[in-house]
């Protein structure tokens, strides 16, 4: 497999480069964990790097390759968004009891597929 010398920025990595494998594509992956093992043997703490381009060129603004940059919170990616898929906060706004129409008079029948009327202002 192909890998490529890719710099870190931020975080416990900061200024270091690693070898990166690629993927398929020729690409690194979107997010890069480190396990970092606990001296005391508790759990390993998980560092978290995202991928964002290194650069452009001024001339062409071609693409000058990758680089990491650490993320703090280390939320992981949701992967692709579908039109489909619900977001995170009206998922948990439904687990607090709080649906999306409570109160507004609509209707929550399954076969009710018909937007609110004043819904564009």
């Amino acid at each position: 497999m192909k890998s490529e010398d890719t710099p870190f920025v931020g975080g416990p990595l900061d200024g270091r480069v690693l070898p990166v494998l690629l993927g398929p594509t020729g690409h690194p992956p979107k997010t890069y964990r480190v396990p970092v093992p606990d001296a005391a043997g508790g759990p390993p703490t998980v560092l978290v790097y995202r991928r964002v381009q290194a650069g452009r060129s001024n001339r062409l603004g071609l693409h000058q390759g990758w680089k990491y940059e650490y993320d703090p919170e280390g939320k992981r990616a949701h992967g692709l968004k579908w039109p489909w898929s619900k977001a995170e906060a009206k998922t948990e706004a439904k687990a607090d009891g709080q649906g999306e129409g409570e109160g507004k008079g609509k209707s929550d029948a399954p076969g009710d597929a018909t937007p609110d009327p004043h819904a564009d202002e």
